[in-house]
């Protein structure tokens, strides 16, 4: 039988992303929705900060064990079935929290949840690598990242107003059926062939392909330095948005003396300015590319240092309207470097390692960023206040501009030796 090349209509392509986006966006609901909690569960359960901290943190952590094994099943076995699957665990994962008595019961609740949600960013890119076309990769990657404030300012705006108006274990319950009814429909969206990871060794007519070792794809990555450096970008502005993500609502709690639907709704603002900020980095990221070939490195650079700038002004410097003005600013900047990164995780290695390229970039902004940020924010809190914490955050953000301004330099020539694979239906 012919090979049969992957090809969908463009319709079908933006039904796919939009299941896609909508899978990412309540993927943040169900993680964001505790930050909105957090003071209700202090005064029930009489808990600190750090110990709060822990119920953000246990999720990126269980993402970070099964990001791994989750992301082989993405890139060797089915994208649609993996990504479908993840979904339904987290969802039933979140729900289930409604229904917790204690600390360790809400503790074990939530890793559930982060093990459904290891690995969805990995098959979500791969699919959208697979769906369009590579020049409009970083714009449809900024599209994506868009969820990301979207569901953020769900899941603390309305986990604050339900918790408020009916308790707090009805946030998780019922914040969760959403997400669930989109893992069921995306089950039955087109995937395309799971591509063998091949290598080509000689040259000319001698040349003959290989399957890859163990010890090969680690070779592929460890020697594209332009991918190395986006992963350690990643971490440096992750670490950032995940810390103001889970504690900007107690920030304004306390200094501004908000309640906690209030400070949701003023901290749901900022992120919420992503909307506009993370598609219109991969519109630039990809506009500019056509002059600099290695524009999805430059430009995150560029805006991994305004949204340092701003913090560091804001936080050192200003308070009350004049520093949530700032907040807005970094609202803006902050996502647009991941339109531009994710791109180039699966621009420079081997179309079967895509899963797992961006599998590893979550690695370690989990590891390092989303896991460690919420409970270091936490420790420095109890030990002092908010806002000495805060001041720590434009260091991270300058670490992810020189990571993504090194990386520039390699990413033309780690981009022009990838080996050209068609994807079949």
């Amino acid at each position: 039988m012919d090979k049969k090349d992957f090809q969908v209509s463009p319709g079908y392509a933006r039904y796919v992303f939009l299941l896609l986006f909508l899978l990412y966006l309540f993927n943040y609901v169900d993680r964001m929705v505790v930050a909105s909690i957090f003071p209700y569960l202090k005064v029930e359960w009489n808990l600190t900060d750090a110990e709060c901290g822990w119920f953000a943190s246990i999720v990126t952590l269980m993402m970070t064990i099964f990001v791994f094994p989750v992301s082989l099943l993405v890139d060797r076995w089915s994208r649609k079935k993996a990504i479908g699957i993840m979904a339904v665990i987290w969802s039933i994962g979140a729900a289930a929290c409604a229904f917790t008595k204690n600390f360790t019961q809400l503790f074990a609740m939530r890793s559930i949840v982060g093990i459904g949600e290891a690995a969805y960013t990995s098959g979500g890119h791969a699919m959208i690598a697979a769906y369009f076309p590579e020049e409009k990769r970083a714009t449809m990657n900024g599209l994506f990242t868009a969820a990301i404030p979207m569901g953020t300012a769900i899941g603390v705006i309305l986990g604050g107003v339900i918790a408020m108006r009916f308790g707090w274990p009805y946030a998780f319950g019922l914040l969760a059926i959403p997400g669930l009814i989109v893992a069921i429909l995306f089950f039955w969206v087109k995937d395309y062939k799971t591509v063998s990871i091949m290598k080509k060794t000689g040259t000319g007519a001698s040349a003959v392909h290989e399957k890859m070792k163990f010890g090969d794809i680690a070779r592929e990555f460890l020697s594209t330095p332009s991918v190395l450096f986006t992963y350690l970008g990643y971490v440096g502005n992750t670490f950032v948005t995940t810390a103001l993500m889970n504690w900007l609502p107690s920030y304004f709690n306390r200094i501004d003396g908000l309640p906690m639907d209030k400070a949701g709704v003023k901290t749901s603002v900022v992120f919420l300015l992503a909307i506009f900020g993370a598609p219109l980095g991969g519109l630039v990221t990809d506009k500019l590319r056509k002059r600099f070939p290695n524009a999805r490195m430059s430009v995150p650079a560029v805006t991994s240092l305004l949204t340092g700038l701003f913090l560091l002004v804001g936080f050192f410097f200003l308070e009350g309207g004049a520093q949530y003005a700032l907040l807005i600013c970094f609202g803006f900047t902050a996502p647009m470097f991941a339109a531009g990164g994710s791109a180039v995780t699966q621009d420079v290695v081997h179309p079967g390692l895509r899963a797992i390229s961006y599998s590893l970039a979550q690695f370690f902004m989990m590891l390092l960023g989303y896991s460690l940020a919420p409970i270091f924010i936490g420790y420095v809190s109890d030990g002092s206040d908010l806002l000495t914490a805060f001041k720590f955050l434009p260091l991270f953000s300058l670490l992810g501009a020189a990571s993504f301004f090194l990386g520039s330099f390699f990413y033309v020539r780690d981009l022009n030796k990838v080996e050209k694979v068609s994807l079949e239906a």
